[in-house]
């Protein structure tokens, strides 16, 4: 016998495991059947007549999505192709004004140009004609030559008669009389012997021809080569240049003119150009390259001095 035995128990006696099972199911019994009384009640107070169904995704409805999208990507195209035109227009506005602008900028410059040349031609036309005359004076001023005679003597009843020779320096009657020395002189009158109308007649079938300078014909000259080459026809030789033939005779006053009196322009000696007075106010000359052998009027150019040798 254990040592215990005698020792009362403590513990309270434990409920039998099958009244707890009966307890528990006789619960869920009646809370299944509470549940079932009330689904029923509501469904007699509204009975489901209809059914929602989730729409399923067709070939129909996939090619509407593929569609729209298509339609997106197009309007999103032409927005972008929109833009890149209005980028494009407003780059070739741009292009267009700086061209506009460049273009007005070389306009100015062509007519800067243009005015510059016009000036530079207008200073070298200037002095190309200045060293024309320029070296018309030299070529004169060198070609200085005495007035020589090829005449026969003079009749001694002149009241201003020459001797044939000229190196005799003696005259043959009361009247006045131009010496000669040695050589004749380019001061040294002319004999009276000449031919005048020889000369003018010569002079007149020259006009209309060109100014040549250093032209001494036939169809070209300058003038003192025409002045030289009329007097030839009356068998007188002057000299070549103005200068000379601006001494080459018996100076007179231009008041004082007569037809044949050779005329010059500048001073006697430097002179630069002649010609030759034809009467009722006018001169013939070779004038310049622009109006070449012409008759002109005295009084719009007045001579400086005259020389007489007919």
């Amino acid at each position: 016998m254990s040592h215990t035995a005698h020792i009362p128990s403590h513990r309270k006696p434990r409920r039998s495991g099958s009244n707890k099972l009966r307890a528990g199911v006789a619960g869920g019994v009646l809370s299944t059947l509470a549940v079932a009384g009330a689904s029923g009640s509501a469904s007699a107070a509204a009975p489901v007549t209809e059914t929602i169904e989730m729409p399923t995704l067709t070939s129909d409805l996939s090619a509407q999505v593929a569609r729209s999208a298509s339609a997106t990507q197009l309007t999103a195209a032409a927005y972008e192709l929109q833009a890149q035109q209005e980028q494009l227009r407003a780059e070739q506005d741009q292009a267009t004004k700086k061209a506009s602008g460049q273009a007005k900028k070389d306009r100015a410059e062509a007519v800067r140009k243009a005015e510059a040349e016009k000036k530079a031609a207008e200073r070298a036309a200037k002095a190309e004609a200045e060293r024309r005359a320029e070296t018309e004076r030299a070529s004169r001023t060198a070609e200085r030559a005495p007035l020589t005679t090829t005449t026969a003597a003079a009749p001694a009843s002149t009241s201003t008669p020459q001797s044939d020779t000229p190196s005799t320096g003696t005259s043959g009657s009361t009247g006045t009389s131009a010496p000669s020395t040695g050589s004749s002189s380019e001061s040294t009158t002319a004999p009276a012997s000449g031919n005048l109308g020889s000369v003018i007649a010569f002079l007149k079938a020259q006009v209309g021809d060109a100014y040549v300078m250093g032209g001494t014909g036939p169809n070209s000259w300058d003038c003192s080569g025409l002045v030289q080459a009329a007097f030839k026809e009356a068998g007188i030789d002057l000299p070549r240049t103005s200068q000379t033939q601006s001494t080459a005779g018996t100076q007179v006053g231009t008041s004082n003119l007569q037809v044949g009196d050779i005329l010059y322009w500048g001073g006697a000696g430097s002179a630069y150009h002649t010609g030759v007075y034809i009467g009722n106010g006018q001169y013939l000359d070779a004038a310049n390259p622009s109006k070449g052998v012409v008759i002109q009027d005295l009084s719009g150019y007045p001579a400086d001095g005259a020389v007489r040798v007919l």
